[in-house]
C-alpha cells in the first residue's frame, strides 16, 4: 500500500498543482464561500462521490460509510479565507513560491483534502469505520467557527476524531486557545472643538479605556488585543462615538471567563455611555473523554510527517476548527499540510515542491481507515 500511496502522490503532483491554483481564484470570505463550495462539491461528485452535500452552514459534506450509527471520523480544511476580497486575488509566482492571499491558509491544504479524499477512492479504500470529509465554512475571523460547528453537531455523539488540515508542515496544534470577540463603543454628546470645550470626548474617553484593559491583571495563558477604532466626526468637533473591536484570548475556559469578569469591570465606570456587543466565542480546552487516543493521534501525525520531510513539527496551541473538538472533550489533531509563510498578509506563499509531501501526509493518516 504504501508504493501505491507514493505513486498517486507522484502522478498527481501536477494535478495538485493547478487545483491549488484553481481553488485560489475563487474569492472565499468567511460566510461567502459559496462558490467554493459549488466548486469543492462538482469536484467530489466528478470523482465518484455520491452523497456530497452543501449544508446550511455551507459545509460541503461527503460522507464515506457515514450512513449508518456508529463512529466516524472526520477529516476537514476550510474554505473561508481571511480576506474579504470577492473578486479573485492577485496570484504571482517566484520561483517555487506561489503567491496569493489565503494560498497557505487554507486553500492548499484544502486542495490537498480533495486529492487525498479521491486517492483513497481510486485505490479502492473501503473505509473500517465512517469517514467525513468536509470542506467547511466560516474558520477565519467572526466567522466563530461556524461550519465546524454545525459539522459536529450534524454527527453529535458519533465523532470518534477529528483531524483539520490547516497552515504549515513544521506544526500540529495540539491545544485550544479560546477567544471572545466584542464591539465596543463609547458614547457622549459631543459638540463644537472651541465653543463646547472640555465636554466629554468619545474618541479621549476610548483611549483611556484602551489604557485599562491592556492594564487589566490578566491570567498567564491570556492575550488581549485591540484590532480597530473608529470613530468622530471632524477635526474641529468632540467625537461623540467611538468604537473599538477587541479581543482576548486563552487556553482554559476558566482564563476566559476571568477575562469576560475583568472586561465588565473596566467598563462599568462608563455606565449608560458604554454599549458591547460580543460578536464571537471560541471555546477553550475541555476534558478529553480518551487522553490515551489523543496521544496517540498526535504522535502518528508527528512519525507521518517526520518521516516525509525530515523534520518533526512544533507542538502548539493555536484557535482552529479544532477548537470545537478539543472542547468537548474528543481527540483531534490540527495539522499543516505545505511550506508557507506570510499568512494573513497579502505577501503570503507556498512552496510548490512541498504539495506533493503534503498529499503523502494526508494519504497516511486517511490509509489506515480505509486499508
Amino acid at each position: 500500500m504504501k508504493q501505491a500511496l507514493e505513486t498517486y502522490c507522484r502522478e498527481h503532483q501536477t494535478e495538485l498543482e493547478e487545483l491549488v491554483r484553481t481553488l485560489g481564484q475563487i474569492p472565499a470570505p468567511s460566510g461567502q464561500e459559496d462558490a467554493r463550495a459549488d466548486f469543492c462539491r462538482h469536484w467530489l461528485e466528478q470523482a465518484g462521490f455520491p452523497s456530497v452535500t452543501i449544508d446550511e452552514a455551507k459545509n460541503v459534506v461527503c460522507p464515506v460509510g457515514a450512513d449508518t450509527a456508529g463512529d466516524i471520523v472526520i477529516f476537514m480544511a476550510h474554505m473561508d479565507t481571511v480576506f474579504p476580497d470577492e473578486t479573485p486575488m492577485p496570484m504571482t509566482q517566484d520561483g517555487v513560491k506561489l503567491c496569493c492571499p489565503g494560498i497557505g491558509d487554507d486553500t492548499a491544504n484544502l486542495a490537498i483534502l480533495l486529492m487525498a479524499a479521491r486517492g483513497m477512492r481510486q485505490l479502492g479504500g473501503k473505509p473500517s469505520c465512517g469517514v467525513v470529509f468536509c470542506a467547511n465554512s466560516c474558520e477565519e475571523g467572526l466567522g466563530n467557527l461556524k461550519g465546524c460547528r454545525a459539522l459536529l453537531d450534524t454527527y453529535q455523539g458519533r465523532v470518534r476524531q477529528v483531524i483539520s488540515f490547516d497552515l504549515g508542515l513544521d506544526t500540529v496544534f495540539t491545544q485550544a486557545v479560546g477567544s471572545a470577540r466584542y464591539r465596543i463603543r463609547l458614547r457622549t454628546q459631543g459638540g463644537h472643538s472651541y465653543l463646547d470645550y472640555g465636554k466629554p470626548n468619545a474618541i479621549a474617553q476610548m483611549a483611556q479605556l484602551i489604557q485599562t484593559l491592556y492594564q487589566l491583571p490578566m491570567p498567564a495563558d491570556a492575550t488581549c488585543n485591540v484590532g480597530t477604532i473608529s470613530g468622530g466626526t471632524s477635526v474641529n468637533t468632540i467625537a461623540q462615538e467611538c468604537e473599538i473591536l477587541y479581543e482576548y484570548r486563552a487556553c482554559s475556559n476558566e482564563s476566559l471567563e476571568r477575562m469576560a469578569r475583568s472586561l465588565r469591570a473596566a467598563l462599568t465606570p462608563y455606565g449608560d455611555a458604554a454599549h458591547w456587543e460580543l460578536l464571537g466565542l471560541r471555546p477553550g480546552m475541555g476534558v478529553c473523554q480518551d487522553p490515551a487516543a489523543q496521544e496517540a493521534l498526535i504522535r502518528r501525525i508527528e512519525q507521518i510527517v517526520t518521516t516525509v520531510t525530515g523534520t518533526a513539527p512544533r507542538r502548539i496551541a493555536g484557535s482552529t476548527d479544532c477548537n470545537i473538538p478539543f472542547s468537548l472533550g474528543i481527540p483531534a489533531a490540527c495539522v499543516g499540510l505545505v511550506r508557507m509563510a506570510g499568512a494573513h498578509t497579502r505577501q503570503e506563499y507556498i512552496e510548490l515542491p512541498s504539495l506533493s509531501q503534503g498529499l503523502s501526509v494526508a494519504l497516511q493518516l486517511m490509509a489506515p481507515y480505509f486499508f
